[in-house]
């Protein structure tokens, strides 16, 4: 039995292109503003964990 793979393609394909008109460049630039806020946040307190567990030592 032969499995055809154009249906779950073409459904992700059709869903992906329905939803990129719909992502304005607003969305775009707050989601790189808040992913670099993040990664600043994690990186910093993972610093300062970091050196409250050598203090403890």
């Amino acid at each position: 039995m032969e499995s055809n793979n154009n249906l779950p393609i073409g459904t992700a394909t059709g869903t992906l292109l329905s939803i990129v008109p719909n992502i304005l460049s607003e969305d775009i630039i707050k989601t790189i503003i808040l992913a670099v806020v993040g990664a600043t946040v994690s990186f910093t307190v993972s610093l300062l964990l970091k050196r409250i567990s050598k203090f403890k030592k």
